[in-house]
């Protein structure tokens, strides 16, 4: 939904006279352009936010269209270096400065990045695809606009509170757990993390790494303490259960495309790989 707004011309300004013929244009002082923008539909509809948030109850963000602007920031050197580039880049084109974009789901953050690309690069998205069934690599180009929403289902027995965590009752330990759905900030975290486990040569954990920052509480114990020695210690079954309803619980974008392998002739629905190319395209 695009709400552009319409540029504006100049006066010349105390202009009393004609230029000369071999004077240059004149009269351009004072040239006002408004930027288009548009509003982006938010997979969560702003249902998972708590009382007090700037996007509580809100369905769309309005974002500006990139312009050179932000195509400095995406090529900043400074900014990539310390991680920051697409922080900045959603601060730049969200018109409702109230809003921390880190403190977004990442669902909707997604959401307004993608909106975002096909402002500045276009709806086209050419990346590279490994077919599921043969492992050839074939060369994909991906229209953007046809990106859908995977909207959040609770499944029975799964409780939603008034902060918008969910409570769960896991099968083998029988033990409650409270999760939250992850924010930009918690992302960062997660990234962080396991950037330093990787430097330092460490052992990468990105699953309990993830379950560690979904789980607000374990039987209403909140102390961190606790919640990381029981995740150190979940059965298999009890993580996959969780996994599994963190999964139906998240809106998101969808990003799966039916995808017809010219190699091996097979249909599938594959999800669209988010490579460099996606923000830095060539």
């Amino acid at each position: 939904m695009s709400r552009n707004g319409s540029r504006k011309s100049a006066k010349a300004a105390g202009e009393t006279s004609k230029p000369a013929p071999s004077d240059p244009v004149v009269g351009t002082a004072g040239l006002n352009f408004s930027t288009p923008t548009e509003l982006v539909d938010l997979p969560s509809k702003g249902e998972f936010y708590p009382e007090g948030h700037p996007a509580h109850g809100l369905k769309t963000i309005e974002i500006k269209y990139m312009t050179a602007k932000e195509e400095d920031i995406l090529t900043s050197q400074t900014l990539l270096k310390k991680g920051v580039a697409l922080e900045r880049l959603l601060e730049s084109v969200m018109v409702d400065n109230s809003i921390n974009p880190r403190s977004l789901l990442v669902g909707d953050r997604n959401a307004l990045l993608v909106a975002a690309r096909i402002t500045g690069f276009g709806s086209d998205y050419d990346t590279q695809i490994n077919c599921p069934h043969c492992s050839a690599a074939t060369e994909y180009s991906f229209d953007l606009t046809e990106t859908g929403t995977k909207e959040s289902t609770i499944p029975n027995g799964v409780t939603m509170t008034a902060n918008g965590t969910f409570v769960v009752d896991l099968p083998v330990t029988g033990v409650s757990v409270e999760t939250k759905l992850l924010t930009g900030t918690d992302e960062s975290k997660i990234t962080a993390q396991q950037q330093s486990k990787k430097k330092h040569k460490l052992q990468e954990t990105p699953l309990t790494d993830q379950l560690k920052a979904i789980i607000v509480s374990v039987n209403d114990h909140t102390d961190r303490s606790i919640v990381n020695k029981f995740v150190d210690n979940m059965p298999s079954r009890d993580t996959r259960h969780l996994r599994k309803i963190y999964d139906d619980i998240t809106p998101n974008i969808d990003m799966t495309f039916d995808f017809e392998c010219p190699s091996c002739s097979t249909s599938t629905d594959v999800e669209v790989p988010f490579t460099v190319s996606f923000l830095w395209p060539k």
